[in-house]
């Protein structure tokens, strides 16, 4: 991203996740009123006069990934709030709005919004623009990789090391070279037994089927038309051997079938994720 910009791609995300609250059928797979009005052009009215384009197939694909992969990483949290987690990690935030509609269950956890300093700052003032409040367990947490490491980063904002920890972090590690990509894995790693880390992944093209393909080239170019290229793509089963050599004890992949069955059966819009892009959940 640019220095001085707020991410072009976070900003397309959370104009997507606004159109499925608004365009898509019932239930929502993520309810997320927060995100209508988040952005420009994520107004209702906005929405419904830009449906023609955001109803194409390309577009529905997109956005049903994008809910999926929050609504799973929620679903996640959940359980392992009950089981003793106390800090969430929300790597490359984004615009996302899980900690401004938090569920009660989330009061006891003290979540860490990680991202840049220039897309935090945007984020802010829209979250003001629309009489939102940053909640008392919210620590934002500003990083410039280039200047400063995720441990100190985190330190800074009152991470406690020897808790047990979630991390999220969707939709970026197709950004990162891959030597970035495994020092936030082994960072994740050194952090007590039961930390996890969710996060999503590009499959290798040559894996995919046509239509797939097709998707995830479409991303990718408009990703990089907005100066944010795709740099690591990945296939499934030696990612999931390299998070074993790298320490964690379980590792649990989540296909693109497997989230089709689970958040988009029998639904009366159709909506279905596609297969350029899965899920990891690795745990120390």
């Amino acid at each position: 991203m640019l220095e001085d910009k707020a991410s072009a791609t976070a900003t397309s995300v959370a104009r997507l996740r606004a159109a499925h609250q608004v365009l898509d059928g019932e239930p929502k797979v993520l309810t997320d009123p927060v995100a209508i009005g988040l952005v420009p052009g994520s107004r209702e009215d906005e929405l419904r006069a830009d449906a023609a384009t955001l109803q194409t197939p390309y577009f529905r694909a997109i956005r049903a990934i994008l809910v999926m992969r929050s609504r799973f990483v929620e679903d996640v949290l959940y359980e392992l709030t009950r089981s003793g987690t106390r800090q969430f990690v929300n790597l490359g935030a984004g615009l996302d709005t899980f900690a401004y509609r938090q569920p009660p269950w989330a009061s006891v956890l003290a979540l860490f919004e990680v991202d840049h300093p220039a897309t935090q700052r945007w984020k802010v003032s829209n979250l003001r623009r629309l009489g939102i409040d940053l909640p008392t367990n919210l620590r934002l947490t500003p990083i410039n990789f280039e200047k400063t490491t995720l441990s100190d980063a985190l330190g800074a904002s009152g991470f406690d090391h020897s808790k047990v920890s979630c991390f999220s972090w969707l939709g970026v590690t197709q950004y990162l070279t891959l030597a970035a990509i495994d020092s936030t894995l082994r960072f994740v790693c050194s952090l007590p037994a039961g930390s996890s880390i969710i996060f999503t992944f590009i499959l290798s093209p040559s894996s995919l089927a046509h239509e797939d393909q097709q998707i995830c080239q479409h991303a990718a170019s408009r990703a990089s038309s907005q100066g944010e290229p795709f740099l690591s793509e990945f296939e499934a089963p030696s990612l999931r051997s390299h998070l074993t050599e790298l320490g964690f004890s379980k590792v649990v992949h989540l296909t693109a079938d497997e989230a089709n069955r689970r958040y988009f059966s029998c639904r009366p819009d159709g909506l279905r994720a596609p297969g350029h892009e899965e899920i990891m959940w690795a745990t120390v």
